[in-house]
C-alpha cells in the first residue's frame, strides 16, 4: 500500500513514525493497536520500508530504491514478518526470530520484525519475546500489532511506545465508498456497520446484503400495520434469507439503524441519516413516535442482540421482538 493510500485513514499515526524518523528517535519497539480494518499491518510494512530505505525524503520511503522494491516483493532478508501458525504464535516461531535478531543485518545493517497478532502468542513464546525486548540489540526495531492490546502482557506493554490506530471516522469511509462507486444508499449504511474499508466495500457488493437490506425495510414497513403481518413476514421471509446466527444479528442491526434514523429526523439531523433514500418515506412515522418509544424499542433490539448470542432460539427471538416494537 502507497503512502496516498494510507495517509487518509490514519494521518496522527503517518506523521508521527515519519517525524521519529526524522529526528532520529526511533524506539527499538513499537506496540501498533488498534480496531480491525484500521491498517496497522500496512502501515508496519510501510514504517518497515521508511527505516530501511536507501533514499529516505522527509522520513518516508523512496519506494524506487533496491530495498523498498525488494519489500514490495516480500523478499527483503532484514525485513521478517511472523504470523500465527494455525491458531497462535509458537514459542518455536519466536525462537527462530531470535536467532535472526542475533545476525547482522545483510543489505542495511538494520533489522526489522512486524509480529501480527502478537496477542496470539502462547505464555511460552511471550516469555521468550519479552527476554528479547528486555535486552534489545542495537539497530533492529521490532514492531507488534494487535486488535486486542488488553491481551499483550503488561511487561511486553511497557518495553514498547504503543501507537494507537483510530477508526476511520464514517465520514472518510462514505467518501471513500463513493468514490470506488458504492451507491450512497450502500455506502452510509456499510459505514455505520463496519470501520473496516475491505469489509464495507464487500458488503456493498454483496447481493445477500442488498437482500437482507430489502427485507428489513419491508419488515419495518408492514410492522406499522400489524404485528400479524410481521409475524408472517418473518416466517415467509426473515427466516429464509437470515439462517445463521452471524447473518441474524446483522439483521438487528439494520433494524436498530431505523430507529436511530427516526430519532435523527426528530432532532432535525437528517444529514445523518443511515437510510438516506428512506427519509421521506419516515418523516411521518417520526412524527408520531414518541422519543421515549424510539428509546424503548432501541433497547428492546439490542436486548434481542444479547439474547440471541445467549443461544436463543432466533425465530423465536424475532417474533417476540416484533411484538415488543408494535408495542
Amino acid at each position: 500500500m502507497m503512502i496516498e493510500e494510507l495517509q487518509p485513514f490514519q494521518p496522527v499515526v503517518l506523521q508521527m513514525l515519519q517525524n521519529s524518523i526524522q529526528k532520529d528517535r526511533v524506539a527499538h519497539a513499537y506496540l501498533f493497536e488498534g480496531e480491525k480494518g484500521t491498517r496497522k499491518k500496512e502501515m508496519s510494512l510501510l514504517f518497515a520500508k521508511a527505516l530501511l530505505c536507501e533514499r529516505k525524503v522527509d522520513g518516508l520511503a523512496c519506494g524506487e530504491c533496491s530495498n523498498c522494491k525488494r519489500i514490495d516483493n516480500g523478499n527483503h532478508p532484514d525485513l521478517h514478518l511472523l504470523e500465527p501458525d494455525g491458531l497462535s504464535i509458537k514459542k518455536e516461531q519466536v525462537k527462530a526470530l531470535q536467532e535472526e535478531f542475533s545476525k547482522t543485518g545483510v543489505e542495511s545493517k538494520k533489522k526489522v520484525y512486524i509480529i501480527v497478532h502478537s496477542d496470539k502468542m502462547t505464555a511460552n513464546a511471550a516469555n521468550s519475546l519479552l527476554k528479547f525486548l528486555e535486552e534489545p540489540l542495537a539497530d533492529t526495531t521490532a514492531i507488534l500489532v494487535t486488535e486486542n492490546v488488553h491481551r499483550i502482557l503488561p511487561t511486553i506493554l511497557s518495553r514498547c511506545q504503543v501507537v494507537s490506530f483510530k477508526p476511520l471516522p464514517k465520514e472518510q469511509l462514505v467518501k471513500q465508498l463513493l468514490e470506488e462507486g458504492i451507491e450512497p444508499q450502500f455506502a452510509s449504511l456499510a459505514a455505520n456497520l463496519t470501520n473496516h474499508y475491505e469489509e464495507a466495500v464487500e458488503l456493498c457488493r454483496n447481493e445477500w446484503f442488498a437482500q437482507a437490506r430489502i427485507i428489513v425495510l419491508k419488515l419495518y414497513e408492514v410492522l406499522q400495520k400489524s404485528p400479524f403481518q410481521a409475524m408472517v413476514k418473518v416466517q415467509e421471509d426473515f427466516v429464509q434469507h437470515f439462517k445463521e446466527k452471524d447473518q441474524v444479528d446483522r439483521a438487528l442491526d439494520l433494524l436498530l439503524l431505523i430507529y436511530k434514523d427516526l430519532l435523527h429526523i426528530q432532532l432535525g439531523k437528517v444529514e445523518q441519516l443511515v437510510y438516506p433514500d428512506q427519509k421521506e418515506n419516515w418523516k411521518s412515522n417520526a412524527l408520531h413516535v414518541s422519543t421515549n418509544r424510539l428509546s424503548t424499542n432501541m433497547t428492546a433490539i439490542l436486548e434481542a442482540k444479547r439474547k440471541l448470542n445467549a443461544n436463543m432460539n432466533s425465530q423465536l427471538l424475532v417474533e417476540q421482538l416484533m411484538l415488543k416494537l408494535q408495542g
